[in-house]
């Protein structure tokens, strides 16, 4: 956005009082020449109030209106997490009310949080295939909805596999018993509702299958070709908006058919093999496989987005710095000419029909805390307690005098009677 010209005309009245030896200095408001209101179409900036227009997005400070999609991009790097850019991850946000989260990948669960959005709303999550870059944060989503008051099982959709250890029921199962430790420690503790997992797999070979319709949303899937068998893209219609997600994907006839004119296309777009080898050491024969077979290259996704012609195409996966962003850019220029977002971390659009996209980066407080839950809090049940064994009991040193203390203060200030443990 070209940044604009700023023009006023400031008159300044200073009266000198001599006798109090004080000079007193008054700012009259400032007048406004005719020039800029022309110019900007807009109130001149106050020295005093909010600016009309700020072209950044603050989570938690708009509203979305009846008929808009919210966007945002919450891990749009390669396979290895970084501070600047997580693994694959997209939120959905509906003015309808609804929220989903498109790949959960490693070191997104932190970017979710950013967005200041109670965990409550945060219960599904689509899954495109079961690389960890694509859904390592799956457990900290999860877990974390737990601690957040999560009163919901959590929803999860992804494909079938060739064979069952390799779809996503067995992926969950596995998780769940991988934090069995992390669930006993919280019975008797916290309310665990919230950690009960709702899995509903799907055959990775539907083709433009309906996987969800609830309150006015449809979502489909249809099959993506990246690395095994079992990879899925998806298509979000909400409102007579699309919004089209490839996960990871060698370009396909099912995406080329079934996401079309698309009002948002967010499809996988690799690091160029050059850089590849550069920057990661990669000889060339693995740069160019994963490269243009395993993945996207920039050019195959300036020609898919060429035929299929979305409203907005969203390139991801890729480590977007200055020494990479060009080689991408100009590649993807040498085969599509349309609208396009070199997506990284906060990225945010809202799409509207009639109106053009509005593409900005969000501000977010890396102080942020969990916004408290919208459901009422239940208390944990003390008969859940697994609790310790008469060896680890036996190391308690428990400093009574103390923890009465805390219990004395904190009944005081909240009006309870909490009895302290004996």
């Amino acid at each position: 956005m070209m940044s604009r010209q700023r023009k006023s005309i400031g008159i300044i009245g200073i009266a000198i009082g001599l006798a109090a030896g004080l000079y007193l200095i008054t700012t009259e408001t400032p007048l406004v020449s005719t020039a800029y209101a022309e110019e900007t179409k807009s109130p001149a900036p106050s020295p005093i109030k909010a600016l009309a227009e700020r072209d950044v997005y603050y989570p938690g400070s708009e509203d979305l209106a009846a008929d808009e999609m919210r966007v945002i991009a919450c891990g749009t790097g390669m396979p290895n997490a970084r501070p600047k850019q997580a693994a694959a991850c997209w939120l959905v946000e509906l003015g309808n009310g609804d929220k989903f989260i498109f790949d959960i990948g490693t070191g997104s669960g932190e970017r979710l949080s950013a967005m200041k959005i109670p965990y409550d709303y945060l219960d599904k999550v689509f899954i495109g295939h079961l690389h960890a870059d694509h859904f390592g944060d799956l457990d900290a989503l999860w877990v974390g909805g737990v601690l957040a008051n999560r009163q919901r099982p959590l929803r999860v959709w992804g494909p079938s596999g060739s064979e069952e250890r390799l779809g996503t029921k067995h992926a969950v199962k596995h998780m769940e018993e991988m934090f069995a430790w992390d669930y006993a420690s919280r019975q008797g503790n916290v309310n665990t509702v919230g950690f009960k997992i709702e899995v509903n797999e799907f055959d990775y070979r539907a083709v433009n299958k309906v996987i969800y319709e609830e309150n006015g949303v449809t979502i489909r899937t249809i099959p993506a070709i990246h690395a095994l068998d079992g990879p899925v893209s998806f298509i979000l219609e909400w409102n007579d908006l699309k919004f089209a997600f490839s996960s990871d994907t060698f370009p396909n006839k099912w995406w080329m058919e079934h996401t079309k004119n698309a009002d948002i296309a967010i499809h996988e777009c690799f690091i160029a093999p050059n850089d590849l080898v550069k920057l990661q050491n990669w000889s060339v024969e693995d740069a160019l496989n994963v490269g243009t077979q395993v993945h996207t290259s920039p050019a195959q996704f300036g020609k898919v987005m060429s035929e299929i012609k979305p409203r907005m195409a969203v390139a991801y996966h890729f480590f977007n710095d200055f020494n990479t962003r060009e080689g991408v850019l100009t590649l993807i220029r040498k085969t599509y000419d349309g609208p396009l977002a070199l997506s990284v971390d906060y990225m945010v659009f809202n799409v509207k029909k009639g109106e053009d996209i509005r593409v900005r980066m969000a501000v977010i407080d890396e102080d942020i805390w969990g916004l408290p839950s919208i459901t009422e809090k239940k208390p944990a049940d003390p008969n859940e307690r697994v609790g310790f064994s008469d060896f680890i009991t036996s190391g308690r040193v428990p400093y009574p005098e103390i923890v009465e203390k805390v219990y004395e203060d904190t009944n005081k200030t909240f009006g309870t009677n909490v009895p302290a443990p004996k």
